[in-house]
């Protein structure tokens, strides 16, 4: 039975990185006896001047002081030299927010999509943010980021069979004409009729425990369908249905 916590964001303004979902964290951590986290750093493209390699250290880093605040130790797949056996040896994997492309990328390119697809299908507890909850989506074509290069494919983990846009925003910042995050979720399913999108806004995740599937956070999430009205739903809510 699947084990997913997928979170929108990492940080709320002026709070510590990881802040606000660490109390959603721990609980999943500790709910699945879980002492070792690998993590997936390949969407951090930009975290040092030094080059990927070198900022796939400082997000490794950065995300290990938090994990081990919370008991448990935390290692980048980057730093092994079997990677594939490091994800059937995993107790838990962590993606990490960032380029969404450039994850997705890297994760075919180097043959770790479906290891890891495999893995959580099978009961492995897999977290992500922001880009790492969208590649638990069917595809990333819900992202909010810019195609700084191009994946072998736009397919993702499939281990939900909705699509999540991550950090949805109701209105686009002052001064600013151009199309609502709104917009753009409605255009995807004008082209993409069969599929539901779910606006998780900040400080809100997505959590998939016992066959169940939980809205948590201090938000309400939106749904989107093609040809009917955006839902709002309020956190704490059993959204199964969408499963």
């Amino acid at each position: 039975m699947k084990k997913l916590l997928l979170i929108s964001n990492s940080t709320n303004p002026g709070e510590p990185y990881l802040g606000w979902p660490r109390p959603y964290i721990k609980e999943f951590l500790d709910r699945y006896s879980v002492k070792e986290v690998l993590f997936i750093p390949f969407a951090g493209v930009s975290l040092s001047k030094e080059g990927l390699d070198a900022s796939y250290d400082v997000y490794e880093q950065r995300v290990a002081g938090v994990f081990a605040e919370l008991g448990a130790k935390l290692v980048s797949i980057h730093r092994y030299a079997e990677p594939i056996k490091a994800i059937s040896n995993a107790q838990a994997i962590a993606v990490g927010g960032g380029n969404t492309f450039h994850l997705v990328h890297e994760l075919h390119v180097r043959g770790l999509m479906e290891p890891i697809r495999e893995r959580a299908n099978n009961g492995m507890p897999y977290m992500g943010w922001s880009a790492g909850s969208n590649i638990a989506c069917p595809t990333l074509m819900t992202t909010n980021d810019m195609p700084i290069i191009q994946p072998p494919s736009f397919n993702a983990m499939n281990l939900v069979p909705f699509q999540i846009n991550p950090h949805y925003l109701d209105k686009n910042p002052e001064g600013h004409g151009g199309e609502t995050r709104e917009d753009r979720i409605n255009e995807y399913l004008i082209i993409n009729p069969n599929v539901t999108v779910v606006g998780l806004r900040e400080a809100c995740l997505l959590e998939v425990r016992d066959g169940k599937l939980l809205h948590r956070g201090s938000r309400q999430l939106r749904v989107f369908r093609a040809n009917v009205a955006p839902t709002e739903i309020d956190s704490d809510t059993d959204v199964s249905f969408l499963l």
